[in-house]
């Protein structure tokens, strides 16, 4: 039996929904191409073709490849944040949210979130000298996952936790060391994860 809707509340509209849900689906797809074979490996048709669509409702949904892409983006940034992120927001603040979020992206990379491995890795390098919508979207997300560690490792030198660092150089090794480290990962060095550790280990050590 179908619900009513509460008086005077106007009922979702169910082609809205579906095809929100439709968009959801594809795009998921779709950053697990990207983080494979990049941005410029996803096509509408392709898309359609993989999940048994319609060309025409996809690029209904979608538009242009560039739309498609940056929805790409942004699907990729939600399920990062849901895997690595917010679980590392219910340790303290500073070092040991800091060690969460090392520990998460590890995880993220080891076993990997997305089919092809990390996302930005495969993208950033794509994208880094082609000015537009997307590069911004990429490099916005990146700069976000760096301020976020940065931030972190100033609460924990201003609280005394750790011995004195910049936070934003640190947040850059941090993050060169990680990119390193996927890559390793990748091609089988089964040593790279206890060589990032070791350095983030490094950069987190305790006053005295």
């Amino acid at each position: 039996m179908s619900e009513r809707a509460p008086a005077g509340e106007a009922r979702p509209d169910q082609r809205l929904v579906r095809g929100e849900r439709s968009r959801r689906s594809i795009t998921r797809h779709a950053v697990d191409i990207a983080s494979a074979e990049g941005l410029n490996g996803l096509s509408i048709g392709r898309l359609a073709a993989d999940l048994g669509l319609s060309k025409s409702g996809v690029q209904t949904l979608f538009g242009t490849k560039e739309a498609l892409q940056l929805a790409v983006v942004e699907s990729a940034d939600e399920q990062f944040a849901e895997a690595v992120v917010r679980p590392a927001m219910d340790e303290p603040e500073g070092a040991a949210r800091v060690r969460a979020l090392i520990e998460g992206w590890i995880t993220y990379a080891t076993t990997p979130l997305f089919a092809g491995g990390c996302f930005w890795s495969q993208n950033l390098p794509e994208f880094d000298s082609r000015p537009g919508r997307v590069r911004d979207a990429l490099f916005a997300q990146h700069r976000n996952w760096l301020d976020l560690i940065a931030g972190e490792l100033r609460y924990a030198v201003d609280a005394g936790e750790i011995a004195g660092v910049d936070p934003e150089l640190a947040a850059f090794q941090i993050a060169a060391v990680l990119a390193a480290a996927n890559c390793a990962v990748r091609v089988g060095d089964d040593d790279a994860v206890r060589k990032a550790r070791l350095v983030v280990g490094g950069l987190l050590r305790p006053l005295g």
